[in-house]
């Protein structure tokens, strides 16, 4: 990939966070990510509330997604989301467990990329509500032509009800 295909690059990120002020650190995920060399978040869902899922034993969740134009490699996107992550007190104690904040880099332009660090697209997306739905509303409010795919899997999937909205995007 050459640095022209890079530089208009839409890419879409999850974002999960289940401990404290769990909008804080939503919010403080995207302000960092604006200050990032390469990175302006060009677009937001509203936040929704879901259960956990995997490991249930912890409090429920706010999930969003981002919609960001990017210069980055995903490589070098994956490494920035990692990165704040970390800043925001991220631990990786327990699979699926609590979490400050959750970065997942869902989508990048319309590459496919599988390596030992990163798939794209990511490979259990379709599977997951808390991701399709504001996914899917990042994508209508953004018209972008992957809307129809992505709501003709939100439409088979189970568990949507369990997606509640908490705060509308203004």
């Amino acid at each position: 990939m050459t640095a022209e295909d890079r530089e208009r690059t839409v890419a879409y990120v999850a974002l999960g966070s289940n401990i404290d002020k769990r909008e804080h650190y939503l919010q403080g995920a995207i302000a960092a990510l604006n200050e990032e060399s390469g990175i302006t978040v060009m677009g937001q869902s509203s936040i929704y509330e879901t259960e956990p899922v995997g490991y249930v034993d912890q409090s429920a969740f706010l999930n969003m997604v981002i919609q960001i134009h990017t210069d980055l490699s995903p490589e070098a996107l994956l490494s920035t989301l990692l990165a704040i992550e970390n800043r925001l007190g991220r631990t990786r104690d327990l699979r699926w467990g609590p979490r400050t904040i959750d970065l997942d880099l869902l989508l990048y332009g319309e590459h496919q990329l599988t390596t030992p660090d990163l798939i794209i697209p990511h490979p259990r997306m379709h599977e997951r509500a808390f991701v399709l739905v504001p996914l899917s509303e990042v994508l209508y409010a953004r018209q972008e032509s992957l809307f129809e795919s992505i709501s003709a899997h939100l439409e088979k999937l189970e568990g949507k009800e369990g997606v509640i909205l908490w705060k509308k995007a203004q």
